[in-house]
């Protein structure tokens, strides 16, 4: 740990709390979650997501407690420590999902709470069945009764379910796939449409300043100070990349008041002036008029696949912002493989309509639903629900009330805690690629749920029988019951095996 007067001392892990600066050295563990303050390097994170190819750190990364630092030295900041850090978190999510019930499970605990009074009862009428039907001795008669008793024992039908769903969310979190629970993994298998958010989903989520447009004769250094000053409170991947922009031509102005309106953009006092930034419905909330010299830049720019965010100052427009965004690499293989699968896919953005339509087409999806508010995500997920189980897939607190709506929510890992606490899946890779595989283990997990729990009733369907019919000898039922229960331990193991995209791409880096 470095202390405040630089001076750097050795303490347990255990003592470190948010806000303490930390040095790591090349070829040392990272200790915690932070961020990175100074200093570069390489990070293997392959502990969390798979992936053998070290990841470059620079100042203003996330690292996080548990990866491995390369040849260069980082001084970060921590954010969380203990109980609170990815690792941590990730181990908790692992362990409940592998200890919650699927409802197909909660089923089988309902059918073996009538089969194992069903089989006292069969064993009770075997007894009686041989004793008085069949004149045999007491011995014999209890003998078949007990064969009965032991060939039925539900051992292999309560084991059907949870060793699935455990290795199946064991197997998911080895390919950095976190399923929160069996309730998620079960219903995933269902999906019939995969919605995607665009910004940090569909695209990498970190968007360059590219355009600044002044109009009303402000200069466009003051334009990019105010903007910057008023997106500083955000936490949106656009208002980042003003931010950066103006921090690195040293434009810096202090805001007060600052107030985020979901899906529309921010508004701030900076140096007594009200600001606005965002879309023309931020505007005209505010009730102003777009003029006609700003619509059709708008239009130029987001023709051009940008984002354009109008500026407004004491209640008139001022100038335009625009935002480029690099779709996120593997995202187009994603969207055809989610095809393949016979999957819907559709985009849903609160950009532009004109920006939305040209990422769509680079990635290969037809349906757009763009201009969305996030309580109107909600509402869209809502609307396709009635074809079938829809899946959200996003990365922002504008996402979250879609993530929850949704029958499945999937989070990016660099998703905002909102998100992550919404969302029913949590894909450490930044690749989309998770989300066909997360559906893709969920199909396979349950193939061989039912696998098992048709051996588990064929099995008694036919030791019971045999047994009440004195063709099993109690020590032969013992052998077969316990047969049942490690054939269907090791059906379930077999999902250890199965080939999904993100195991081919990790060994093809190594």
């Amino acid at each position: 740990r470095v202390s405040d007067d630089g001076k750097e001392q050795d303490v347990p892990v255990e003592s470190l709390r948010p806000g303490d600066t930390i040095r790591v050295r090349p070829g040392g563990k990272i200790a915690v979650d932070g961020t990175v303050t100074d200093g570069a390097s390489a990070v293997d994170e392959s502990l969390l997501t798979g992936e053998s190819l070290p990841v470059e750190k620079g100042a203003g990364d996330r690292v996080i407690g548990g990866t491995v630092n390369g040849s260069g030295t980082l001084l970060y900041r921590a954010t969380a420590t203990g109980a609170n850090t990815t690792l941590a978190r990730i181990a908790r999510l692992v362990e409940e999902a592998q200890g919650s019930k699927a409802p197909v499970q909660r089923l089988t605990d309902a059918v073996s709470a009538v089969f194992v009074p069903a089989v006292l009862g069969v064993a009770l009428f075997t007894f009686l069945g041989w004793l008085l039907a069949a004149h045999a001795g007491p011995a014999t008669a209890l003998t078949h009764a007990v064969a009965v008793l032991v060939i039925a024992c539900p051992c292999a039908l309560g084991l059907a379910t949870p060793t699935a769903v455990m290795v199946g969310t064991g197997r998911g979190a080895a390919l950095g796939i976190l399923i929160k629970n069996g309730e998620a993994l079960e219903r995933a298998h269902k999906i019939r449409r995969v919605v995607f958010d665009k910004t940090g989903t569909i695209t990498e989520g970190r968007p360059a300043l590219t355009d600044v447009v002044p109009h009303d004769g402000l200069g466009r250094a003051d334009l990019l100070r105010l903007a910057a000053a008023a997106e500083r409170g955000s936490e949106h991947a656009l208002g980042r990349a003003v931010v950066e922009r103006a921090d690195a031509e040293g434009l810096t102005a202090a805001a007060q008041a600052f107030t985020g309106v979901a899906g529309q953009g921010v508004r701030a006092h900076v140096d007594g002036r009200e600001v606005l930034v965002g879309t023309p419905s931020l505007l005209a909330g505010a009730g102003l008029t777009v003029p006609e010299p700003a619509s059709a830049d708008m239009a130029r720019l987001e023709a051009d696949g940008k984002t354009a965010m109008l500026v407004a100052v004491d209640g008139s427009e001022v100038g335009l912002l625009a935002v480029a965004d690099t779709v996120r690499a593997g995202a187009k293989e994603a969207v055809a493989r989610l095809r393949a699968m016979g999957l819907e896919v559709a985009l849903l953005t609160g950009d532009s309509p004109r920006v939305a339509e040209a990422v769509a087409r680079q990635v290969g999806i037809s349906e757009v639903r763009a201009a969305v508010k996030p309580a109107e995500k909600a509402d869209a997920i809502r609307s396709w629900q009635g074809n079938g189980l829809v899946a959200m897939v996003g990365d922002g607190v504008n996402d979250a009330p879609a993530l929850a709506q949704a029958d499945v929510g999937v989070a990016m890992g660099r998703a905002t805690d909102v998100a992550l606490e919404a969302a029913d899946i949590t894909l450490l890779r930044a690749d989309l690629n998770g989300v066909a595989d997360a559906i893709l283990l969920s199909r396979r997990t349950m193939h061989v749920i039912r696998q098992n729990l048709f051996w588990a009733f064929l099995f008694n369907v036919i030791g019971i029988p045999l047994a009440a019919s004195g063709r099993l000898d109690p020590i032969i039922a013992a052998l077969a019951m316990a047969f049942s229960s490690v054939t269907v331990i090791s059906n379930s193991l077999r999902l250890k095996n199965v080939n999904l995209y993100g195991e081919s791409k990790i060994a093809s880096m190594r």
